[in-house]
């Protein structure tokens, strides 16, 4: 279980770029962590990893991150945006982490790198900026960990990689496992995320599952006579999220996240309001 309250951030003074953030995120969950450039995604993951040392409370399984404690950092993955990786292959690099996860799985590892197309035996550093990122991610996956933070890991995958990401993440999820995946390809995470964090000014705007954002509302064109939340407009007509009333239950199981961002926000008071009720 991770626990923040009153979260805190800054990397110079009076330049807060988390502030007063309070969340839960429970075990058993894939969730997207949505935002603009700069509004604290990739920091909240280090400070989930024990990079950074926040101001208020960060607790994960009674661990505070930052004091690195050596069985926390068994029970944590963060894979940042751009790797760094050594000149050696992906399974000469398990051998040398697998005794830091009393987990790690190199079954698992060769049949993710199949997947991934990835060669077991190559050296990374002379693989494509796309090939590292696989063999990376196969890696974290590997590790085992019930946490796994992930920064824009579809960041310079080709279409049938990310493909492959969704399907990897969704079969390693685990009723004790949290999965956080901080993106700003929201259309990446389609059908994969359960659950929904939005970033924006310094703080958190909307936390919500996948299955109460369908109970409440409808992403689909508009018809005549709706009063959208939001609205949008494209060569193929309007679309826009309205309250979902009787004539949408056709619709369930879809939530445009790129639409849901835009619209809350523009409108988090009216939307975050919507789901007190």
């Amino acid at each position: 279980m991770i626990r923040l309250k009153d979260l805190g951030y800054s990397y110079k003074k009076d330049c807060d770029v988390l502030r007063n953030v309070t969340l839960d995120f429970e075990e058993g969950h894939i969730y997207g962590i949505l935002g603009k450039n700069g509004e604290g995604k990739s920091t909240l993951l280090k400070i989930l990893s024990g990079l950074l040392n926040p101001e208020g409370d960060c607790e994960i399984d009674e661990f505070t991150p930052f004091d690195k404690n050596a069985a926390f950092l068994q029970k944590v993955t963060f894979v940042p945006e751009t790797p760094y990786v050594e000149d050696m292959s992906a399974m000469k690099i398990a051998k040398l982490i697998a005794p830091f996860y009393p987990e790690f799985d190199f079954n698992l590892l060769e049949n993710l790198l199949t997947e991934f197309e990835v060669p077991k035996e190559s050296s990374l550093r002379k693989m494509s900026l796309g090939q590292q990122k696989k063999a990376v991610i196969a890696l974290s996956i590997a590790n085992n960990t019930p946490y796994l933070f992930m920064d824009e890991p579809t960041n310079g995958l080709d279409i049938p990689s990310k493909a492959v990401f969704r399907r990897v993440i969704a079969a390693c999820l685990t009723e004790g496992k949290t999965i956080l995946i901080s993106t700003h390809q929201v259309r990446d995470l389609e059908n994969l995320i359960d659950s929904v964090v939005i970033l924006d000014n310094h703080g958190c705007i909307l936390n919500r599952t996948i299955f109460e954002i369908e109970d409440k509302l409808a992403f689909r064109t508009l018809r005549t006579g709706d009063e959208p939340l939001y609205r949008e407009t494209s060569l193929k007509g309007d679309r826009g999220i309205v309250v979902k009333d009787e004539k949408d239950d056709d619709i369930n199981g879809y939530v445009d996240l790129e639409l849901l961002f835009n619209a809350v926000v523009e409108q988090k008071e009216e939307i975050n309001e919507l789901f007190k009720n």
